[in-house]
């Protein structure tokens, strides 16, 4: 709120590049709470898609939670008013390259009643197979 009145300030007195600088301020805010948000949802996402390939099975809980995550990404991604998307298929993939290791340490409590622990949990799953996925399902064009 305060970067706010300082535009509308800098705006007021004329000061169009600083009130420039201010904008991009709130891009760049903006933008990052998109990705915070994204990348929440996508830890989610990634956890049962773990759990799936190293469970190799499914269950409607997991199945509900990846279509929910997939949803909400997508929606988060979208911009409403000018169209497109905030971010690119290269920005996802590196949020999911981020949240893999947050989301194979969450699954390793769950997968087989937790019984490994992440590294060995890490040895039994296709990360790649796991990302590719992942990245398929949030991508703008799915």
């Amino acid at each position: 709120m305060e970067e706010l009145l300082t535009l509308k300030e800098r705006l007021l007195h004329g000061d169009i590049a600083g009130a420039l600088m201010i904008v991009e301020q709130l891009e760049e805010m903006s933008k990052d709470d998109k990705i915070n948000n994204i990348r929440s949802y996508a830890i989610i996402l990634l956890i049962h898609l773990i759990k799936q390939q190293a469970e190799n099975r499914t269950t409607r809980s997991w199945d509900v939670s990846i279509r929910n995550s997939t949803r909400e990404i997508q929606e988060k991604n979208k911009r409403r008013q000018a169209g497109g998307y905030y971010l690119t298929v290269e920005e996802l993939q590196e949020i999911l390259e981020v949240a893999y290791p947050m989301a194979l340490d969450r699954a390793s409590l769950e997968v087989a009643e937790g019984i490994y622990e992440t590294t060995t949990l890490e040895t039994l799953v296709n990360k790649e197979a796991i990302l590719k996925q992942a990245l398929a399902l949030i991508s703008p064009d799915h």
